[in-house]
């Protein structure tokens, strides 16, 4: 069961995460101190050193929850299709969907390589995401739908134009344009691996 202490323990955590959330979601990373961040949670400081170790640790949690949370969202809609390329099509949609949001675009995308350094932030988006890229790849692969390459391979490399292609979507100033321009290049390399490709 449950005490009393953990659960406060808990409250007080999601409290910082929910505070920081909105707050970065607002400002850039380097614009927002500690202090006000356990100010507007109505917190200390030796909480958030407690649970987070610093506004840095609390900006990584944020992020590895909206990651999670895409994740999530984007496996739902792969899993809403029974053929191979109806979930490549749903997981690209809700893929591209995710990224136009104003906080992942912002927090993540924006924010994320910054704060957290290149390494430590595609850490994190690979641990969440190039799962269900292998998924979709295996899918294909099984079906005889794309070349026999490694599916490590392939997800490697689609995940890695991926990753390029939703950084270039938070840099545009038309967001549905660079959607647009970012959904036909996706199919556009898909269809370089279908078997009925010319081969070189």
């Amino acid at each position: 069961m449950e005490s009393l202490r953990d659960k406060y323990a808990e409250n007080t955590r999601q409290t910082l995460l929910d505070t920081a959330a909105r707050l970065f979601a607002e400002r850039d990373y380097a614009d927002l101190s500690a202090e006000e961040l356990v100010r507007a949670a109505g917190l200390t400081r030796g909480a958030l050193y407690h649970h987070f170790d610093g506004k840095k640790g609390l900006f990584e949690a944020v992020v590895d929850d909206l990651e999670q949370r895409a994740a999530q969202r984007i496996k739902a809609a792969m899993d809403s299709a029974t053929d191979p390329i109806g979930r490549v099509d749903r997981g690209l949609v809700a893929f591209l969907d995710v990224c136009t949001e104003p906080d992942y675009l912002h927090i993540v995308l924006s924010q994320g390589p910054i704060a957290l350094g290149w390494r430590r932030w595609r850490e994190l988006d690979q641990h969440h995401l190039i799962g269900l890229v292998i998924d979709a790849v295996r899918n294909l692969l099984d079906a005889d739908l794309i070349r026999p390459h490694p599916p490590e391979l392939i997800a490697s490399a689609f995940y890695g134009a991926l990753t390029e292609m939703s950084l270039t979507i938070a840099e545009t100033n038309d967001l549905q344009q660079g959607r647009a321009k970012a959904a036909a290049l996706a199919y556009e390399l898909l269809n370089g691996l279908t078997v009925s490709a010319p081969r070189e």
